[in-house]
């Protein structure tokens, strides 16, 4: 008879699934710390914010994890749920603002689409990131509604097209890391419905337009949050 200990014969995937366990653990323990820190009395009001959008990035990975345990499903993309764009792209923005000394500046109206919201997430932090590691001190975020198409739009004053040998076509990032974070957007987004466009614009560095097909407005939903979305007209610099 075989120890429990002992693994299944041929189980190739037993070595991820411990590791998984074993991130699982780990990340909830970072939670908890990070939670009982929120709440004390001993820390500022900068503080407190940062390590709320720790917990925020957490809650995240905990979401990646839990998809990396659903690999055996035959399904390449989760099913479509309404989500609140702007909503999300600001909590996005407002946590990588506080990551980088760079300026990033979000504008955003209601919008909706049908989408998975890790998925959205994912894309989102993949244009991002790649815009702030390229930024020469700026990045404009921006969220609207264009004929029935919700569109996300990320601008930087980095080196935009053809920045030279080494880096990638309109990011300035290294070819590596740029093109695998957008081919990730490219898939994500398309598996939708929407589309990717790199092009330059008026900063001189790059425009990355995602567009999703827009989902009617949901006035009372209890997935957002009325307080991270900021409103049309508010251009600032989050920090």
């Amino acid at each position: 008879m075989r120890s429990p200990l002992e693994p299944e014969p041929g189980d190739p995937g037993l070595w991820r699934r411990r590791l998984r366990h074993d991130i699982r653990h780990e990340l909830g323990t970072i939670i908890m710390l990070a939670s009982a820190v929120v709440v004390a009395d001993d820390i500022g009001a900068g503080s407190r914010e940062r390590i709320e959008q720790l917990l925020g990035e957490t809650r995240w990975l905990d979401h990646l994890l839990r998809r990396l345990d659903e690999d055996d499903d035959p399904q390449p993309l989760p099913c479509p749920e309404r989500i609140r764009v702007d909503g999300l792209t600001a909590e996005v923005v407002t946590g990588l603002s506080l990551a980088t000394p760079h300026e990033v500046c979000f504008q955003g109206s209601e919008a909706w689409a049908h989408m998975d919201a890790v998925a959205l997430w994912r894309a989102l932090r993949n244009v991002l990131d790649n815009a702030c590691r390229v930024a020469a001190g700026r990045v404009n975020v921006n969220v609207a509604v264009d004929h029935g198409w919700v569109v996300i739009q990320v601008d930087d004053d980095g080196p935009g097209f053809g920045a030279g040998p080494g880096t990638s076509a309109g990011t300035g990032a290294p070819r590596g890391l740029a093109s695998l974070g957008l081919g990730i957007v490219h898939d994500l987004i398309s598996g939708y419905g929407g589309s990717l466009e790199i092009r330059t614009c008026e900063m001189g560095g790059a425009r990355v337009r995602m567009s999703l097909p827009s989902a009617p407005p949901v006035r009372m939903s209890p997935a957002v949050n009325p307080a991270a979305v900021i409103g049309a007209d508010d251009w600032r610099p989050h920090r």
